[in-house]
């Protein structure tokens, strides 16, 4: 181990910080970025809030690997659509459709997102943006990528905005899926297939 690389977690420090970050998940999925404090995620786990700063260096760090978590659960759905199908084009528009119905069914999702996104912004730390960005980009390049699809990875990266800026339009003024993946296969190019249903 060189002396940049941290130590390996013991496993009951490993446990205790996942208790920690589950506590936070269920904070920021029930009542948002604002109320995911050291208090409330004390209340939430079996830790007092002395303990939880034992674990963690401040409330960023936790707020941080609950988003990410978040993040993870959120891409294994899309995933698990796609895998349902063998057909390139399918797998891709099942991911789609399931991304933009996720934040349908839970239109709290969006909110806690953008806020999350809002505030790391305002204060400048952005690398944890940035990653899920990159984890979601890169899920939407290899789709693409299978098709195939020139271009993929900024083709992706292209899709992605459209599907961030989807999701707030959708919540105010919502179009049909049909009119949506028009849009998406002009976006991602004539190789494309549109879906059939």
């Amino acid at each position: 181990m060189t002396a940049s690389e941290p130590e390996p977690l013991s496993p009951k420090h490993a446990a205790k910080r996942r208790q920690i970050i589950e506590a936070a998940q269920r904070i920021l999925a029930r009542d948002g970025l604002a109320a995911c404090t050291a208090r409330a995620v004390a209340d939430e786990s079996p830790l007092t809030k002395s303990a939880i700063h034992y674990y963690f260096q401040d409330m960023d760090e936790i707020v941080d690997a609950a988003m990410a978590a978040h993040l993870a659960a959120f891409l294994s759905l899309v995933r698990a659509a796609a895998d349902r199908y063998a057909d390139p084009s399918e797998r891709f528009w099942a991911a789609v459709r399931t991304y933009l119905e996720i934040f349908t069914h839970q239109p709290g999702t969006a909110r806690l997102w953008f806020a999350y996104w809002v505030d790391a912004g305002e204060r400048s730390r952005t690398g944890p943006i940035d990653s899920m960005h990159h984890a979601a980009t890169e899920l939407l390049a290899s789709l693409l990528t299978d098709i195939p699809i020139a271009h993929a990875a900024p083709r992706a990266h292209a899709l992605l905005s459209y599907l961030l800026g989807t999701v707030v339009q959708q919540a105010i003024r919502p179009l049909p899926f049909t009119a949506l993946a028009s849009e998406i296969a002009e976006l991602c190019g004539p190789e494309l297939v549109m879906p059939t249903t």
